[in-house]
Order: C-alpha cells, then sequence, then structure tokens
C-alpha cells in the first residue's frame, strides 16, 4: 500500500472508537486487494524491524484508545463560573459567591434574547434565591418570585414544569411560609414521586409547620432516592438535631463533608458542625470549626456570625463584637443585630447597644416588605427590650400558621414577660415535646416555672439548661446561674413521703401465693 493510505473519517470506526477514526478509501481498498494476491516479497532485516515498529505502534494506539476513551470536545476545559453554580444548584448544595454572580448574569443576558426559555427562568429564580441565603438581602426574593412565576407561565404547573414548582417551593420556606412551601413540595411529589428536589422542600416546610414525625418521613425517603448526597445528609442532621439526636446528627454532617463536591459545599458543613458544638456547649470546638469553614469559604458570613458566637461564650469580647459588626455587614439579619445588642449590653455599654436594638426593627421591617416572617426574633426583641404585649399578638397570630418549636418557646416567653405563667407553662411544654435539647428553652421554661410557684420544676430545667450549654447566652446565661442560686438546693431527706416514718415491716403477701395444684395421681389420697 502507497504511503498516505490512511485517511481520516468518522463514517467507518476503527477499535470501536468514536473520534478521529481511520478508513481506506475505495480506490486504496483496491490496491490493497492487488497487492494481496501478488506473492509476496522477500522480508530482509530492515524490513523486519519496519512490520514489528508498525505492529508495535498499531498495538500500543489500540491500547491507547481502549483504555483513555475520547473526552468530549469541551470536556479538557475546566467548567465556567455560571456551570460551577448551576451543578451545585442542582445537587442541592451552595454555591461559591463568584460563581453564583456569573450564573446570575450569564442567564439574565441569555434571557434579554430567549425570553421563552422557562428552563432558564427557572433557573435564574433559582440562583437569585441561593443570592438572598448567601447575602441575606430579602430583595432578591420578589426577583427570584418573577423569575419562577415567569418560568410557571411558559410551561404551566399542570405540564410539569418540576424545576419552577420546587424554586416556588423553597422560596416560600425562605419567607418561612411554609404552608405554601409545603403545598409546593407535595405538587411537586404527586406529579413525579422519584424527584428528589421536592423532598428537601418538604422537610423544611413539614419542621416548619411544626410536623416534625412527617418531616422524618421525608428525609428517609431523601435519603432513600439519593444516598450519599450530601444535601440530603445536610437534611438529615436538621431533622437529628430537632428531635435531640445529637449523635445522628453530628455523623449526619461528618458524611455531608465528606460528600461535599466543592469547598463551598464543605464549609457550610463544617459550618453547620460549628453550631452544633455551640448548642451543645463547646465553644472551642465551635470556634475551631467556624474558622475551618471561613478558611475554606471566606465569604460564608454565616460562619463569622457562628465564630463571634464562640468568641463570646470564651469571654474574648472584643473579638466577638468585631466579628459581630463583620458579620452583620455581610449577612444583616435581625437575629445577629438582637445578638450584638445583648452581648454589648451585658458588657456594661447599654448606650452602644441601642443601635443593634434598633437595628432590629429595621431589619425585621425590610424583610417584612419583601414578604420575609421575622416574627419569631422581633417577638423575642419585643418581649425584652419592648413592649411583651405587642410579641404575644404577633406570635399568637404566628402560631395559627406555624406550630413549631421556635414559635412556642417564644409565645410561651412572651406571655411569662406579659405575666400570664399559666398560659405560658402549656406552650413552655409544646416546644419541649419534639426532643430539642435548647439551653434557651430550658431557660425560658425554668423561668416561667418560677413564676408559677413551681421551685422544684424550674431548679431542674436551670439546671438543664446550664449543663447543656453553660454560655447559651451573654445576658441569660448569668441570670440562669443567679436563679439556680436563689431558688437553692432541694431540702434534705430526699422528696416527702419517700422513706417510711416507723419501723419497716414486711408486708403479708401470702393472699398473693398461688398454691400449686395437686397432681393427678395425688388426688385419691
Amino acid at each position: 500500500m502507497a504511503a498516505g493510505a490512511i485517511g481520516v473519517n468518522p463514517a467507518v470506526p476503527l477499535f470501536g472508537h468514536r473520534r478521529a477514526l481511520f478508513i481506506l478509501t475505495h480506490s486504496e481498498l483496491v490496491d490493497f486487494m492487488d497487492e494481496e494476491s501478488r506473492p509476496p516479497a522477500p522480508v530482509t532485516f530492515t524490513g523486519r524491524k519496519t512490520l514489528v515498529a508498525a505492529a508495535i505502534a498499531v498495538v500500543l494506539i489500540a491500547a491507547a484508545l481502549l483504555i483513555r476513551p475520547a473526552r468530549e470536545i469541551d470536556d479538557a476545559r475546566p467548567p465556567a463560573p455560571g456551570q460551577r453554580a448551576a451543578a451545585a444548584m442542582g445537587l442541592g448544595a451552595p454555591a461559591a459567591a463568584v460563581d453564583l454572580t456569573a450564573l446570575i448574569i450569564d442567564r439574565e443576558k441569555w434571557l434579554k434574547e430567549h425570553a421563552d426559555d422557562e428552563e432558564s427562568w427557572a433557573v435564574l429564580g433559582s440562583a437569585y434565591l441561593e443570592q438572598a441565603r448567601r447575602t441575606a438581602d430579602p430583595g432578591w426574593y420578589p426577583r427570584a418570585e418573577q423569575a419562577l412565576k415567569r418560568s410557571l407561565k411558559l410551561r404551566p404547573a399542570e405540564k410539569g414544569n418540576l424545576a419552577a414548582m420546587t424554586g416556588m417551593g423553597a422560596l416560600a420556606n425562605a419567607r418561612r411560609d411554609y404552608g405554601t412551601g409545603k403545598k409546593w413540595g407535595e405538587l411537586v411529589r404527586a406529579q413525579s414521586a422519584k424527584q428528589w428536589t421536592a423532598y428537601p422542600v418538604l422537610v423544611d416546610a413539614y419542621s416548619g409547620l411544626g410536623d416534625y414525625k412527617a418531616a422524618v418521613t421525608v428525609m428517609e425517603q431523601l435519603l432513600e432516592l439519593r444516598p450519599g448526597l450530601a444535601a440530603g445528609y445536610l437534611k438529615a442532621a436538621q431533622v437529628y438535631r430537632d428531635r435531640g439526636w445529637r449523635e445522628d446528627a453530628v455523623a449526619s454532617l461528618d458524611s455531608a463533608a465528606a460528600a461535599a463536591t466543592s469547598p463551598t459545599e464543605k464549609a457550610f458543613a463544617m459550618h453547620r458542625m460549628g453550631e452544633l458544638a455551640w448548642e451543645r456547649g463547646e465553644p472551642a470546638e465551635a470556634l475551631r470549626l467556624h474558622e475551618g469553614a471561613l478558611r475554606t469559604d471566606p465569604a460564608l458570613g454565616a460562619a463569622l456570625a457562628g465564630r463571634a458566637r464562640a468568641l463570646a461564650a470564651l469571654g474574648r469580647h472584643g473579638e466577638a463584637v468585631r466579628d459581630y459588626r463583620m458579620a452583620l455587614g455581610r449577612v444583616p439579619s435581625p437575629a445577629l443585630a438582637l445578638e450584638l445588642g445583648e452581648l454589648l449590653e451585658s458588657l456594661g455599654r447599654r448606650e452602644e447597644a441601642q443601635e443593634p436594638y434598633a437595628q432590629v426593627v429595621r431589619l425585621a421591617a425590610k424583610e417584612a416588605a419583601n414578604g420575609v416572617d421575622e416574627t419569631v426574633v422581633l417577638g423575642l426583641y419585643e418581649a425584652d427590650h419592648g413592649d411583651p404585649a405587642e410579641a404575644v399578638r404577633r406570635l399568637s397570630a404566628t402560631w395559627e400558621r406555624s406550630r413549631s418549636m421556635p414559635v412556642a418557646d417564644a409565645l410561651a416567653w412572651a406571655l411569662h414577660r406579659a405575666g400570664d405563667d399559666e398560659a405560658a407553662l402549656e406552650y413552655a411544654k409544646k416546644a419541649a415535646e419534639p426532643g430539642l435539647r435548647s439551653a434557651e428553652f430550658f431557660y425560658h421554661r425554668a423561668e416561667i416555672e418560677r413564676g408559677a410557684g413551681d421551685a422544684a420544676a424550674a431548679r431542674r430545667h436551670l439546671q438543664d439548661a446550664l449543663r447543656t450549654n453553660p454560655h447559651f447566652s451573654p445576658l441569660r446565661a448569668p441570670q440562669a446561674r443567679e436563679a439556680l442560686a436563689a431558688v437553692g438546693q432541694p431540702p434534705s431527706g430526699g422528696p416527702e413521703n419517700v422513706r417510711p416514718k416507723g419501723r419497716w415491716v414486711a408486708p403479708d403477701m401470702s393472699a398473693y401465693i398461688t398454691k400449686p395444684k395437686p397432681k393427678p395421681s395425688e388426688k385419691g389420697r
């Protein structure tokens, strides 16, 4: 065969390979057949070496193609930032700040020329929602709602626009409208029971409504549908924590960190582990985990807030105030402003605390203007630093919509501060029923019981609060220690009527002893 007889044509594959495939043209095939019919030429030593070398080359090429299949055209290049963000969101994972911004810019530009692309509208709406989560800026929520509704207009829910419906459910949960979140999640599940993205929405919705048993069931279904998914482990940790199953929650977060597919996702898992460490009274461990999360994702404002909380518990108050202010600059939320105000007040800086207290009201109003319900935080603020009667009014209305543990606890505390300990105790008991071990909840219940005159129960729950987390609040943890000292220890001798007053005499148990029946052989005797 003449030199240059090997050409490139993808129509006829060689070695089963799908790219850059070798074939013979028709004329070359005829020449090859003619040569095959001729007598073979004598093979010289040089010819043998050439044939051996050619055979080895062919074998090596074939092996390389079989061992390393050809990549797709763009596989050699790393994914673009927008592609990374879309991939992360598709797995229910947090996206990096830079990647998320790139995705938003890309989809906005695309939709200017392709306004009928319902999938891109759904992606853009979910990206806006993720941006709201990262920045704590409620202004992104209306934009997310508009984009998701545009997607549903182009392809309605009844035609199976699952991505937009899931986004609407997640948006409702983010606004703490859990009833609406539940409706969207159940609609997606009804249309496609194996659509796993509906299940995280349902976990949040059921938890927010106070249906913790349903949340456990849905979480288990999520883990069955997508085993090994980091987002699934995060939801499992959330459910376990709410039920008081701390060891299971920690194990799930370990699995989430191990299954993370990006530094951003791993940082979020570490941040959640830090929150659990702080809740169980381990501020040094919490500090280590939050600092690790910040090294992994420096833009994670929630980890910065967690570090501030841990520093305050460790007595490093100057650093804690600094971190709280930095966190409020990144993720301004009413809850963070309230924590900073109470830290400053605990340090005797009452005048300085007035600014973050005023910020609580401003931020809550901004949230409300964008459809977000901040009743729990605002109710706690009003109960302690404002008008307790107003807090009762707000929280009572919220209780009709959402019977969760945080709402029950906040309403109980507001009722106590308003002077109604009898009603407060009923809600404090409801807050404890699912099993969450919260030092704040224990403290609130203890103070309510003190107000109701039940010193024994108050002592027990004050001890629970300080045992669970002795640093749970810079203001209320010292008050809990003072209250426990005021309640004092139980009287010596144990509870009343436990010890007998006279000499103990063994009771006559003969009436309770069943005599054995005689055997048949013994009846005639």
